[in-house]
């Protein structure tokens, strides 16, 4: 065991701060001086909800580019399996280190569970930092004049941006000291990648730090400058794709924003366009406030009088829906999407996630928990607030009796059908007038395409009217007469 207090090593716990550059927990370390042990603990089972096979599938990737990147630098990622706790003490046991430095997770779960080792270890004599590597800002950082949590976005947005700390500058290490011969579990028999089936062919990303800057970089270049428009087309690559990246830490949220500002300050972007951006970098950081001072979230409806939606038992459409054959092009365009990519565009969420709730009156939860099963960038805060969101339970969900037309979204935003051509080729040969709602095309349009409604594609398995009042009738049944407005 070292014994020198000077040689003792410093305990650096990764977690979702994948990444060497712009990490505080690590550069902290990294000016002790000392030897580093940079460790990642596979918690599972744990107390916080078990990992989705499609963040399992990240987390394989990002751990071997973090790994390969800490190697560069004469170090190299320790790996573990158990009780964070308990590992934390045996890596502690082992070599004497008698630091131990982490980003903080800010869900309510992991925030109270690193508080209470760190402060188990303290006692021990072991000292433990924590450092914000994953938000813009630490939740109490931003709160109402009364020193209470923001519930309306565009309030919150107006306090945030001001009191976003400046990014330090935390280039990555060049060199690491670390000690030899400590034991690491082999990342290969961890077993992350999906089995039975493995569905991850279709997944199209570099996880890690260098595809996180590769993709920051891409967007910069393409897509910011017109992205207040683009982000709505499903059928273009007007996203920046970050998500994922964002959520394991791989890249920091001011680092993004600071970078974003840069593109306009060098006329590549109007301030409009980086605004529209910044807002939805806004929206991230609400859902993670959101839910560290309302951790209820999760299990029950943020605003109470939803939890008494009178919920329907459906297992045939939410099995269509998964598996997207509902027969409403777009909604089955985006779940065909979710399941072959690991991901969905923005804006058809909304309109997949409204169908579940509002059309079917299935249960936002079941949703919640399809979506973070099968997409790569499944947060837990913004999976909850975005589905509360939809479903007019959640925060800021004003107008809440919202209900997404599936057809005119998509005759809206998919004009052109490049977006369900791709993932409903079914339908690819109908003319753009019908390629929305097949059912409405003449029988010698369907003939001459192909289509046989029942057969080759779904008949819609909910009529839009008919559904849409009676969710308009469930909702009145909460909070009185809602308007007709639709979207």
């Amino acid at each position: 065991m070292v014994v020198d207090e000077a040689e003792r090593p410093v305990l650096v716990w990764f977690r979702q701060d994948l990444r060497l550059g712009d990490n505080p927990a690590l550069h902290a370390a990294v000016t002790t001086g000392r030897p580093i042990l940079p460790l990642y603990v596979l918690d599972e089972p744990g107390p916080e909800r078990r990992l989705g096979a499609a963040s399992l599938w990240w987390l394989d990737k990002s751990l071997r580019a973090l790994d390969a990147s800490l190697r560069r630098c004469g170090g190299g990622l320790i790996l573990r399996r158990g009780d964070s706790e308990a590992e934390l003490r045996r890596l502690i046991d082992q070599t004497g280190a008698d630091q131990v430095f982490m980003n903080r997770r800010f869900e309510p779960e992991a925030f109270g569970r690193d508080a209470d080792i760190a402060h188990a270890l303290q006692k021990e004599g072991v000292n433990c930092q924590g450092f914000n590597g994953t938000l813009l800002t630490r939740p109490a950082a931003v709160l109402t004049e009364a020193g209470r949590p923001y519930r309306v976005f565009t309030p919150f947005l107006k306090a945030l941006m001001p009191v976003i700390p400046e990014l330090d500058h935390m280039p990555p290490p060049t060199r690491i000291s670390t000690l030899g011969d400590v034991a690491s579990d082999d990342i290969a028999d961890w077993g992350l990648h999906p089995r039975a089936p493995d569905w991850s062919g279709g997944f199209d990303w570099s996880p890690g730090e260098e595809g996180a800057s590769s993709a920051l970089s891409a967007f910069l270049s393409r897509g910011l400058k017109d992205y207040a428009t683009s982000r709505d087309i499903p059928g273009r690559s007007g996203t920046s794709r970050l998500s994922p990246h964002l959520h394991w830490g791989e890249i920091s949220p001011r680092r993004v924003l600071q970078d974003v500002r840069g593109a306009v300050a060098q006329g590549r972007a109007s301030q409009a366009q980086a605004d529209k951006f910044a807002a939805e970098i806004g929206w991230r950081e609400f859902s993670a406030h959101l839910l560290h001072q309302f951790p209820y979230m999760t299990e029950r409806a943020f605003r109470p009088e939803f939890d008494e939606m009178p919920w329907r038992s459906d297992v045939d459409g939410l099995a269509a829906w998964k598996e997207g054959r509902t027969g409403y092009p777009l909604v089955d365009a985006g779940m065909r999407q979710l399941w072959t990519t690991g991901w969905m565009h923005n804006r058809v969420r909304m309109v997949v996630a409204s169908f579940l709730v509002k059309h079917l009156l299935i249960d936002w939860r079941e949703g919640e928990s399809w979506f973070w099963d099968t997409l790569v960038d499944a947060d837990l805060a913004s999976n909850v607030q975005n589905w509360q969101w939809v479903a007019g339970s959640g925060a800021d969900a004003a107008p809440y009796f919202r209900i997404f037309n599936p057809v005119v979204q998509g005759e809206k935003f998919d004009s052109d059908g490049r977006y369900v051509r791709r993932w409903v080729p079914e339908v690819r040969a109908l003319p753009d007038r019908w390629l929305h709602a097949p059912w409405s095309a003449p029988a010698g349009v369907l003939s001459e395409a192909g289509v046989r409604l029942g057969q080759t594609y779904p008949r819609p398995i909910v009529d839009h009217g008919q559904a849409r009042l009676r969710a308009l009738a469930a909702l009145k049944s909460l909070a009185g007469e809602p308007n007709s407005t639709e979207f």
